[in-house]
């Protein structure tokens, strides 16, 4: 009896404690479960933020490589592999990794090995004159309706202009989404040059809606494609709506202007119904003698009714675009420190604008500058630009900015920056030459920001360079391109911008040794408190001189870990990075068998948290090229 009555005290005690630590277990697995990475941006908003933890500051330096995957996509066309790029980020449904090559081939991978599951092959027909040789990446989106096939599908906006739509388990096309499981994008958008109008960025999802922007090929001539967002239904590719940013006014210009597009990603706010669309200049970028006004909503963020398309609220990020200041990165939705509903827009100017999701008001101040203005005939600036309490990078370039790794080469330098037009952020294009800083590679350009919820900080990797710009008159742009020397030829781009009195040329400002002429850090990692408006940390990212951090030019973005950590790879020391999320301090490097100019991500599967970065370089950056995914976890 004594055994008895100790034995149920006992077990009432045993019961109690394993409640609880099943309770916590549960918490934990809760956690797990929750670490996936669904969306390009992770969550349909773009924080690019994982409540994932196991790898923490005090780990990351045992990270070791789990599996590597190669894709095969390279080699595999002598003159478009020079501009392929492996942007993309994997997302993680069921299990399973989906990712897109820069010649749009879907791949599913099993999540825990890698082991190659399935792949589909979209056939292009690519011109060797496309713009772009890219994808960042695949959408998935799960029917309720049904256990049969195309219940989960995996969709691709390819780089010559259709919408795909996969099933999930098998990679075969949904033979009830469109023709054959594809629509045609081209449809509608008075298509001008083939290669020219693609789609680079994942679609975005919202409840039974596919909804996609388009790429379009810079400078090319005034008459441009329109740059229309168009939403689907996801399950037949019917169109549900149609969205054109600059309609209407640019049909009444003469030429007729286009483009406007949004080619970045779109943001999805699910519980309010809203969709935020990121849009670039109307063409050309450099001149706008014919587009004259303030040309809305191009180079804005605009709030429309996910459902149905309805304009909501619009807030442009520069007036009358000259610099090519497209709105490069996803708009990151998050909640204000009252919980009001927020917007971060980070830009290629380096500033990022904080405002409330639903109506547009600024939650930090924002105040019209006077710009300098435009010394071009014709041409007719805007005379102010929106200017915010947030400003990531250096706004001004003069002869005593100059930099050279020797004094032959500072001299160098200084005396290229004099013979421009120069000074403050948005002076305008000139016959002269100007020099544009921030430049069209940002500030911050696709690779977007990440968002630490815990810290609200706001984190982003942000570029240098400064671009000389020339305008060229159109009588003189044949002999001008004919006489130019071999670095232009090389380095520089010619455009026509057919049909305006102005043709162009640019390049970046660089040294002979090949270092930009404006002192380091040319790329960095940095941190703001979006309810301040404060920078808290600022690390170079990447270096071109060994044993010397000065940051180099990069592409590709970063995310944020519950662990208290930042990855990012972008740089062009082929790199993947960890940093101290509350200071930035450099904790763990992995150099990667190819440039890693996209931007990582990471899930927890079976108790383990993978680490996963696409690692294929960059053709245009000049990044080593290859087909890698790497994935990483802890020993």
């Amino acid at each position: 009896m004594k055994r008895a009555g100790f034995g149920i005290k006992n077990y009432m005690l045993v019961l109690i404690i394993f409640c609880v630590v099943r309770a916590g277990l549960a918490g934990q697995d809760r956690v797990d479960n929750d670490a996936g990475w669904p969306n390009y941006g992770n969550d349909p908003g773009g924080t690019r933020y994982s409540p994932a933890k196991q790898i923490n500051r005090s780990n990351v330096p045992q990270l070791k490589v789990a599996w590597t995957f190669r894709t095969g996509a390279l080699p595999h066309d002598e003159d478009l592999d020079h501009k392929a790029a492996f942007e993309a980020t994997p997302i993680l449904s069921e299990g399973r990794l989906f990712l897109s090559t820069p010649y749009d081939h879907v791949i599913a991978l099993n999540a825990a090995s890698g082991a190659k599951i399935w792949e589909f092959d979209p056939k292009l027909e690519l011109p060797h004159g496309a713009s772009e040789v890219t994808s960042r990446g695949v959408s998935a989106w799960r029917d309720g309706r049904t256990s049969g096939p195309c219940r989960l599908r995996i969709f691709l906006g390819t780089l010559d202009a259709r919408l795909i739509a996969l099933d999930g388990e098998t990679g075969k096309a949904c033979a009830d989404f469109g023709t054959g499981g594809e629509v045609d994008l081209t449809a509608g958008v008075r298509l001008r040059d083939p290669g020219e109008y693609q789609v680079t960025s994942a679609p975005a999802i919202y409840q039974d809606l596919l909804i996609t922007g388009s790429s379009i090929g810079d400078n090319r001539a005034v008459t441009l494609e329109r740059g229309i967002v168009r939403a689907f239904d996801v399950r037949t590719g019917a169109l549900r709506w149609s969205w054109d940013p600059i309609a209407p006014w640019a049909y009444h210009t003469t030429p007729r202007t286009g483009a406007g597009n949004a080619w970045s990603t779109i943001s999805v706010d699910v519980e309010h119904g809203l969709a935020f669309v990121p849009t670039g200049s109307a063409s050309p970028d450099y001149y706008g003698g014919i587009r004259r006004g303030d040309n809305k909503w191009a180079n804005s963020v605009v709030a429309l009714k996910a459902g149905t398309g309805e304009f909501v609220w619009g807030f442009q990020v520069v007036h009358h675009d000259l610099w090519d200041y497209d709105v490069a990165s996803q708009p990151g939705l998050f909640n204000w420190k009252d919980g009001t509903p927020a917007i971060a827009i980070s830009t290629k100017m380096g500033r990022v604008f904080v405002l409330n999701r639903l109506n547009g008001a600024p939650l930090l101040p924002v105040e019209e500058r006077q710009v300098p203005k435009s010394d071009i005939p014709g041409e007719e600036s805007w005379p102010t630009q929106p200017a915010s309490t947030i400003s990531l990078v250096p706004e001004r370039l003069s002869p005593d900015d100059a930099w050279g790794k020797d004094a032959q080469e500072r001299q160098w330098c200084e005396e290229k920056i004099r013979a421009a037009r120069t000074g403050e952020i948005f002076t305008p294009p000139s016959v002269q030459g100007t020099l544009v800083f921030p430049s069209n590679v940002g500030g911050v350009n696709w690779g977007s920001g990440a968002y630490d919820p815990e810290r609200h900080l706001l984190v982003t990797d942000t570029n240098r360079l400064p671009i000389f710009v020339k305008l060229i008159p159109r009588e003189e742009f044949q002999e001008t391109r004919n006489r130019a020397s071999e670095s232009d030829r090389l380095h520089g781009e010619f455009a026509r911008q057919t049909g305006a009195p102005f043709a162009l040329f640019r390049t970046p400002l660089l040294a002979p040794s090949g270092l930009p002429c404006n002192a380091p850090p040319w790329g960095t990692v940095e941190a703001v408190d979006l309810f301040t408006g404060k920078k808290v940390w600022d690390a170079p990212l990447g270096s071109y001189l060994p044993g010397i951090k000065t940051g180099t030019i990069n592409l590709g973005g970063p995310m944020v870990t519950a662990g208290g950590l930042v990855f990012t790879a972008a740089a062009m020391d082929n790199y993947l990075r960890a940093f101290d999320s509350e200071t930035g301090k450099e904790l763990w490097k992995f150099e990667l068998p190819a440039g890693g100019q996209a931007t990582p991500m990471t899930y927890t599967l079976h108790g383990r948290q993978f680490l996963v970065i696409s690692a294929g370089g960059h053709g245009k950056l000049g990044t080593k090229q290859g087909d890698y995914v790497v994935a990483f976890t802890l020993p």
